[in-house]
């Protein structure tokens, strides 16, 4: 898609300084005359190795600029992810158990009003509030433990929202079944019931969830991380379309596509290990 759309790599790269001969001769050092086909089959032949070339104007290997931006998207997806968790199981588990109450459609509302707002919008909001206006948080880079609060909350509010429904959802399901009737008659503690069978058995939708979550955070969340002058993956992405850099976004496309397996691999996993019925062994086969 890069390659077909308008524009040259070379003439981004050399601002318009260069003559045409020099722009020719270039992109034939960088391989960029070769037919199509021919440059996808190169580039196919050194990632099977585990080279992805070098940045067209960083001038440092692609994995080295992938380890970077991976540094800093993987502490901001676990801050994230964890907000998320937190936020979504507390206020989808309160909004389940008052269901009907006023505390449960103020959740309601909060979560309905974080699904529905962007994350770059919220981003912009929480950095006039608390870095422009009360001037307690830094409103972009990563220098300290607190550059990371708003960026969380930015990214982590749609996804804590959205747990939380789901949490309220499937906990309602749960305690209405016929076992947790049984536990109550046998003088469980609610408490108890809540927490370890309700929560547990309504946990499989939201581990399905959490997969989807992970994936997103850890593809990069490039518009937060534009805002707030992350240098992360997302920045990497956005940065080598907007010069064309063609080793930089396919880096970071196969990247990605890597951390979608990795997330589905890992929350195929957990299933067994929450509901042992989802186990089937090869002998029970």
């Amino acid at each position: 898609m890069v390659n077909v759309a308008p524009g040259d790599p070379v003439a981004v790269m050399m601002e318009k300084k260069a003559d045409a001969e020099t722009i020719d001769r270039i992109r034939e050092q960088m391989g960029l005359n070769e037919p199509l086909p021919k440059q996808y089959i190169t580039f196919v032949k050194n990632a099977a190795t585990g080279d992805f070339g070098n940045s067209y104007f960083q001038k440092l290997p692609i994995s080295t600029l992938l380890a970077r931006g991976f540094k800093v998207t993987g502490t901001l997806a676990l801050s994230v992810l964890v907000f998320s968790i937190v936020f979504g199981l507390f206020m989808g588990i309160l909004s389940a158990v008052f269901r009907g109450r006023a505390l449960d459609r103020i959740i309601m509302f909060i979560s309905t009003l974080g699904m529905a707002m962007p994350s770059f919008f919220l981003a912009i909001i929480l950095q006039l509030i608390f870095g422009l206006w009360l001037r307690v948080l830094p409103i972009s880079g990563l220098n300290s433990i607190n550059s990371y609060v708003l960026p969380t909350i930015s990214l982590g509010m749609i996804y804590g929202a959205s747990i939380a429904r789901l949490t309220r959802t499937n906990m309602l399901d749960a305690l209405n079944q016929d076992y947790i009737r049984t536990a109550r008659a046998k003088g469980v503690s609610e408490r108890k019931i809540v927490l370890l069978h309700g929560l547990k058995n309504a946990s499989i939708p939201i581990l399905t969830y959490l997969g989807t979550l992970i994936k997103n955070i850890l593809g990069g969340s490039v518009l937060v991380e534009t805002v707030f002058a992350i240098n992360g993956i997302g920045t990497l992405l956005v940065e080598g379309i907007m010069k064309r850099d063609i080793p930089v976004i396919q880096g970071c496309t196969i990247y990605i596509a890597f951390v979608f397996v990795i997330a589905n691999l890992i929350i195929d996993l957990a299933y067994g290990f929450i509901d042992p019925r989802i186990r089937v062994t090869r002998g029970e086969r």
